[in-house]
């Protein structure tokens, strides 16, 4: 008989709690901060140390819990850890250290307004931070944006998978709302964590002591001799060009006949869906695009789509971010314009309308 999904009511920061535990993490560490301070206090209340063996940690700051992802990770397991904005700039040294030593991660950011420590109110003024690595040197982090409790928490499960695939930190990058909302979700089935035998043979890179049958292994990021450093980065180049070969994933709504596009990512998404209707009710022809993986960046589509519509509206909870990227996909093809609040306020589906029809119409 097949196992009836479990579908409850919870926050999408409580989402990402039971999904770490179900998905088989072996370690969670982190650092209080609103509006994301609910995956910790779900997991201490879970206390899944007892069940699944699953590790649970209060770190001292932010610094010291991506070290702890990074040493855990180091050694071939499923470490995470999860903050908001100004906590995850205080990790971006630790992630750029896991990127060039080429060790799997995943950290959530809950995004709040800035810059500095801004407001608690949600944002989405991290995409640069995000896209374009955050920290020091050539490197790129894995991003997925859920617009959903659901996405929330599948996409654990999925960042782990394509951390492991390609030994490469990758991120969930939502904000304050969906972090805070309530929704139904169908929580993962429970996937056991793998042994230590299993995760010796899974990850022959990892350091897990010195068995007789393999040499040493070192992880690091330091590279003294400028020749052998540059392969080390082509070759970081090249894992890069593969991942945007083969894990771009996006979503569109009624663009079939679309004259006119919103593209949006996470909870703004979730706010012109209800545009693109109050648009089409009004007679306006538009669609709705929204990039899943903000790295890898869906160009080539983005590309193709502007072929097909008069103008592309972006709109974001930022002063202008993803924007850029969309421009330079669309390369002058169709008008391309941002729309979006700052401060934390959160956009009405009427101004984004509003916004489409004096800036693109």
């Amino acid at each position: 008989m097949a196992q009836e999904k479990e579908v409850v009511l919870m926050k999408g920061n409580e989402a990402i709690a039971h999904a770490a535990i179900r998905c088989g993490c072996d370690g969670y560490f982190g650092y209080p901060i609103t509006p994301q301070s609910e995956v910790i206090e779900t997991l201490a209340e879970l206390k899944p140390w007892e069940t699944t063996g699953m590790q649970v940690v209060q770190a001292e700051s932010e610094l010291a819990s991506i070290y702890m992802v990074y040493g855990a990770a180091g050694a071939g397991k499923r470490a995470m850890t999860s903050s908001s904005s100004p906590g995850i700039a205080l990790m971006q040294e630790g992630i750029t250290y896991m990127a060039g030593a080429e060790v799997p991660g995943v950290f959530v950011n809950v995004q709040r307004g800035g810059p500095g420590l801004g407001t608690i109110q949600p944002s989405q003024g991290d995409y640069f931070q995000a896209t374009r690595g955050g920290g020091n040197g050539d490197y790129k982090v894995i991003v997925l944006a859920p617009s959903s409790v659901q996405e929330m928490a599948d996409f654990v499960d999925l960042a782990f998978e394509l951390a492991f695939k390609y030994r490469n930190p990758a991120m969930i990058l939502s904000d304050g709302v969906i972090g805070q909302m309530m929704e139904k979700v169908v929580l993962p089935p429970f996937k056991p964590r793998r042994t230590d035998e299993e995760v010796i043979k899974e990850c022959p890179w990892a350091s897990t002591g010195k068995p007789k049958n393999r040499e040493r292994v070192v992880i690091t990021s330091l590279e003294l001799k400028p020749e052998i450093m540059e392969q080390r980065n082509l070759a970081l180049q090249e894992k890069y060009r593969k991942i945007q070969e083969n894990e771009i994933r996006f979503e569109q709504q009624q663009m079939d006949d679309a004259e006119y596009a919103i593209v949006a990512f996470g909870s703004a998404a979730r706010i012109a869906e209800k545009s693109v209707e109050i648009a089409r009710e009004q007679g306006i022809k538009v669609g709705l695009f929204r990039p899943i993986t903000l790295f890898p960046f869906p160009e080539k589509q983005i590309a193709e789509l502007s072929k097909k519509v008069k103008g592309i509206l972006v709109a974001e909870i930022n002063a202008g971010q993803m924007v850029q990227d969309v421009r330079l996909a669309a390369n002058g093809a169709v008008p391309v314009e941002q729309f979006g609040r700052l401060g934390g306020i959160v956009p009405d589906p009427e101004e984004i309308v509003d916004a489409l029809k004096e800036k693109i119409m």
